[in-house]
């Protein structure tokens, strides 16, 4: 569209330098033709070349295609491809493999045989792509919350600051950093800001960066309580009155209603997240975060924050020596096997050669 309106623009001006030339009337049918633009829209749409249409050189490819309409299944995996901008007759094994940041987000299986093979691949089962939300709220936000704006900011007076980076620019600096991202994360569990917001933590270059612009690939990860203050702290967000409104959303009767209402009327998804119990994380803020893969395993952190360091297996011991009995003998052993780390040193003495 950005190609059509000009050269539409173009050539109402050569008419009316035409009729200017001729001293002849004008005629606004004649100097705004609509079809310079339905036909363009039409040629774009179809070819998928979307450009001009006497530049077929130059036009990007591949913008619009024809959806794959086979089966249900086949439509879904068509809409969530993506495709890397890269020949198809290159033999580099690089850009064919899965990045380490793609876990979770990217299918490892799911991709074309043949030359396009690692090229094209296609996202996970839930992941989501970020529409995009205005930044200007959360600004205000911080700014209220004693954020010391860029221009107001002497590297001289407070050097150990915190920087604020929103979608990439520097905003301001903060002196209490963890206090400003535990009150935006929990503004973003609570539903006040959007659930797309990433925030990031950087604490070894002393950065909070915010993203809220379109295109990031997100996946959903079940929330952890960390806050001492709630008495469910170290158990998921997600408990068994979430369980029974879910459960309850099965006998809503929804016939008749659109999809707007129909979410209003159940709990769902939009739920889960105005609640705390699902929050969206992109990878990069992924990097940033401590993720357990099953509710087991935060038995374990349990145990260890409470100081029992009895392990009940072998599989969870690393670096360490497995002793059946405590290095000590005036210390009683313990009656399961414990895993005791136990560095290697340099001995007291040697030979001399």
């Amino acid at each position: 569209l950005p190609h059509l309106v000009p050269q539409a623009h173009q050539g109402c001006l050569k008419y009316l330098q035409r009729c200017v030339e001729n001293n002849a009337d004008f005629n606004v049918q004649m100097a705004i033709k609509a079809g310079i633009i339905t036909n363009g829209l039409k040629y774009s749409l179809a070819t998928g070349n979307w450009g001009d249409q006497k530049k077929a050189a130059s036009a990007k490819a591949g913008v619009s295609q024809v959806l794959n309409r086979y089966t249900y299944a086949s439509t879904l995996s068509h809409l969530r491809r993506t495709n890397t901008p890269v020949g198809r007759d290159g033999k580099l094994a690089k850009p064919r493999q899965l990045h380490n940041s793609h876990w979770g987000l990217v299918c490892p299986a799911e991709t074309p045989e043949g030359q396009a093979c690692g090229l094209v691949k296609n996202l996970s089962l839930m992941c989501y792509v970020s529409v995009g939300s205005e930044s200007a709220p959360i600004i205000d936000y911080m700014t209220g919350r004693n954020m010391e704006l860029l221009e107001e900011y002497d590297p001289v007076m407070n050097p150990l600051a915190t920087k604020v980076f929103v979608n990439g620019v520097w905003v301001g600096t903060h002196n209490t950093p963890q206090q400003l991202v535990s009150n935006v994360q929990e503004l973003r569990r609570n539903g006040t800001l959007s659930y797309e917001m990433s925030l990031i933590r950087d604490i070894r270059d002393r950065e909070f960066k915010i993203f809220t612009d379109a295109g990031r690939v997100m996946r959903p990860l079940f929330v952890v309580e960390n806050d001492h203050r709630k008495p469910n702290k170290g158990h998921l967000v997600f408990n068994r009155e979430h369980f029974n409104k879910l459960q309850a959303d099965t006998g809503v009767d929804t016939a008749g209603y659109n999809d707007e209402d129909t979410m209003e009327m159940k709990y769902g998804w939009r739920g889960l997240l105005h609640d705390g119990c699902v929050e969206y994380l992109d990878a990069e803020e992924e990097e940033f975060a401590m993720i357990v893969m099953s509710p087991e395993d935060l038995e374990a952190w349990r145990d260890l924050k409470q100081g029992n360091t009895a392990l009940t297996g072998l599989k969870r011991t690393r670096a360490s020596v497995l002793l059946p009995s405590s290095p000590n003998p005036t210390l009683r052993s313990p009656p399961t096997p414990t895993a005791k780390f136990i560095p290697p040193r340099l001995p007291a003495s040697a030979t001399v050669t």
